[in-house]
């Protein structure tokens, strides 16, 4: 169903969100030494090489997607070279690489997502958005799968990989750290120019449990007292601490839009215009710039 469910989305979603300025996806680029980005319309995939050649772990699977793998090649990146996935959920554009319609280009990665959103692929429960009005396609993958518990600790070729259990957005969404920096906050954490809330709320199975688990992930990494990159799925990345949980009682508002209104975001996140090889190659993507309402 992926490539059906992508090209949906494209059409549907584009139509429903332009001009309120919740969807804005970074470019095509790498944020650091450490951490690529691809653009797939709306959603960004993320490449973690810790040393210079390195093993290269893939940070979702985005879309079922015609240019994943030239625009992963903008970044040097191939598609061989992917042994390792870390799943935070299994919404379509965030595994649509991997489902069983989408030609095997990512068939020798293994998948690690938590036990309780495999729950989805199982067909155990259902995936329900528009406030549970709306049941999702079932996602169908034949990669070897991981599953993993809420704080356990992961060695992949000497790379520390932290799971954290987030849920609300989906049942059993998780989210990264890796190596004791690199936050990979999937779609628990939306930035607007005046600081983070929970994700969107037209999209989550449970908004009310969702602000809870953006709180306690906030409670766990300030008692840390160390600097972290968040980077998010949708809407960029922040180094600020303070920034990213400055609504942690809120969540985004997808029927209206956006206050204080954000120059920097894209009328429509599906226009990919902006996302070209020679800006992929040039310096490194900014990260959310803070307007104080």
């Amino acid at each position: 169903m992926s490539r059906k469910a992508s090209q949906f989305q494209k059409k549907i979603m584009s139509l429903g969100y332009r001009g309120k300025e919740i969807f804005k996806p970074l470019n095509t680029g790498y944020i650091d030494a450490h951490v690529g980005c691809v653009r797939e319309w709306v959603a960004n995939i993320f490449f973690y090489r810790k040393e210079p050649g390195g093993e290269v772990l893939m940070i979702d699977a985005g879309y079922s997607y015609d240019r994943l793998q030239e625009k992963m090649g903008w970044l040097d990146l191939t598609c061989d070279e992917i042994r390792h996935i870390l799943i935070t959920h299994q919404d379509t554009d965030h595994v649509g690489a991997v489902e069983r319609d989408a030609g095997g280009i990512l068939s020798g990665a293994t998948l690690y997502l938590s036990e309780v959103e495999n729950r989805y692929l199982t067909g155990e429960v259902r995936r329900k958005v528009s406030f549970g009005f709306y049941k999702l396609p079932k996602v169908e993958t034949d990669n070897k799968k991981v599953l993993l518990q809420d704080g356990q600790i992961l060695e992949i070729e000497g790379i520390r990989v932290e799971c954290i259990l987030v849920p609300g957005h989906t049942w059993g969404h998780m989210v990264y750290l890796i190596d004791d920096r690199y936050l990979f906050t999937g779609d628990t954490l939306w930035l607007g120019p005046d600081g983070g809330y929970s994700f969107i709320n037209t999209l989550a199975e449970d908004n009310k449990l969702a602000v809870r688990s953006l709180k306690a992930l906030e409670e766990k990494l300030r008692a840390r007292r160390q600097e972290f990159v968040i980077i998010t799925g949708h809407t960029g990345w922040t180094d600020s601490l303070d920034f990213a949980f400055a609504h942690t009682d809120k969540v985004c508002n997808a029927m209206r839009r956006q206050r204080p209104h954000d120059p920097n975001a894209p009328y429509d996140g599906y226009d990919e215009a902006e996302d070209t090889q020679e800006r992929a190659r040039t310096g490194h993507l900014p990260k959310q710039a803070w307007i104080k309402s």
